[in-house]
């Protein structure tokens, strides 16, 4: 009979399908059971990464080397004028006398490489997590790179060269160029949206001069966020932030976003502006920003724009996963503080030497600030806004980023 023959094709069908994929399913099982959750963080005037446990004590696992090729490097960059200039440049303004070797760094999915943006050398690496090795390397465009984001797959990975305005978007296995896109001056912070679909960049312009008064904003370049299509690399829009802040009285605020995060539903963004001790409320939909929060001054910070390093007086933010809390990174400041994203009221002050970026700790629980002048990095409740315990890392920790590595992972031995 008809109904039961369908019925009986059905049931063939769904036992090849189970049987085909079974072994798929169960060594995906086995790769994730064999990976740890871990918190990297870029030590970026020593040139290493410290793997760090990524929740409760943050108790360290090991260290990789990110410049084991520094000798070849150095050697190009020494018989290349040009590139010797820049690589001073670089270490006589925005690395403040040192050398940037470790700036942004994500793990690939099978925990096995870990991929840096090193500013010095101009470049990004794959680093292998087992042997110390480079894995691949890619030049960017211009003389310096900077920010990273992976993107929610984990197999994109997209770099700022700083200073040839352009992005570029690498597979993050090979290390080859999927695609680019043009951008502000001083391309910085980059974020792929929860689907995949877009990278939103913003542009800081120049943040080495000192020509810092509000008068002389104009000569700071052209700052804007760059929204691009994730597949294609076309511009989908642009959102200048300067007729936002005009909108709402505050002529004499930076425009340059730094350090941003989205709300859950990405209607929301809260993001930071050179010079300025606190964050704005951005909403997508309407293209406005909603509210402005000011934080405390440190009364031992002077409000000197020309001392505040690379332009920055508050450089990050972050956001708990529920959506209730920000974190604060205060870093000309000296503290980190938890806010509540509803009445916008910050919680403890907690002191901080030099916070130079915000995280959040694999069980969420927390609030992960690197410490870039105690060269440590500090995790801060969520919930009661204090301080749960600080470990030391190596020179100037900046970029903290969740990631994987072996389950069995030790630091290579070379």
């Amino acid at each position: 009979m008809p109904v039961p023959r369908t019925r009986h094709l059905w049931a063939m069908a769904a036992a090849v399908v189970l049987t085909v994929t079974a072994p798929a399913t169960t060594a995906s099982a086995a790769d994730a059971a064999a990976l740890r959750e871990v918190l990297f963080v870029a030590n970026n005037w020593d040139g290493t990464a410290d793997v760090i446990k990524s929740s409760g004590d943050l108790a360290k696992i090991g260290r990789v080397n990110v410049i084991p090729d520094k000798d070849a490097r150095m050697a190009a960059i020494n018989a290349d004028p040009i590139k010797w200039i820049y690589f001073m440049a670089i270490r006589n303004s925005v690395g403040e006398g040192h050398d940037q070797f470790a700036d942004d760094m994500y793990s690939t999915p099978d925990g096995k490489s870990v991929v840096v943006s090193r500013p010095s050398f101009a470049d990004v690496v794959s680093i292998d997590l087992a042997s110390g090795s480079i894995n691949w390397r890619f030049p960017v465009s211009g003389y310096r790179a900077d920010h990273m984001a992976v993107s929610p797959d984990g197999t994109q990975v997209a770099v700022s060269a700083s200073t040839a305005n352009t992005v570029h978007v690498l597979n993050i296995n090979t290390g080859k160029q999927l695609g680019s896109f043009a951008t502000g001056d001083k391309p910085h912070e980059n974020i792929f949206t929860k689907d995949g679909k877009y990278i939103w960049n913003m542009a800081i312009g120049d943040v080495n001069t000192d020509s810092d008064a509000p008068w002389l904003d104009w000569t700071k370049g052209d700052r804007h966020i760059t929204v691009v299509d994730a597949t294609t690399y076309k511009q989908v829009k642009t959102i200048d932030m300067r007729d936002k802040l005009n909108a709402i009285g505050l002529t004499d605020y930076s425009d340059a976003v730094r350090p941003a995060v989205f709300s859950p539903d990405e209607s929301k963004l809260y993001f930071q502006v050179s010079f300025f001790n606190g964050f704005f409320e951005y909403d997508v939909a309407t293209d406005k920003i909603t509210r402005t929060k000011t934080l405390p001054k440190n009364p031992a910070t002077s409000d000197d724009r020309t001392t505040m390093v690379n332009d920055s007086r508050h450089h990050g933010i972050s956001m708990s996963p529920d959506g209730s809390k920000l974190c604060v990174a205060g870093t000309m400041d000296d503290y980190a503080t938890v806010v509540n994203r509803t009445t916008l009221q910050e919680g403890p002050l907690v002191p901080a030497s030099k916070p130079y970026w915000a995280t959040v700790s694999g069980d969420g629980k927390s609030c992960v600030v690197s410490e870039s002048g105690a060269d440590q990095v500090t995790a801060i409740d969520f919930a009661t806004g204090q301080k749960t315990v600080s470990v030391p890392v190596g020179d100037h920790p900046q970029r903290v980023r969740l990631g994987h590595v072996a389950a069995d992972w030790t630091s290579p031995s070379s």
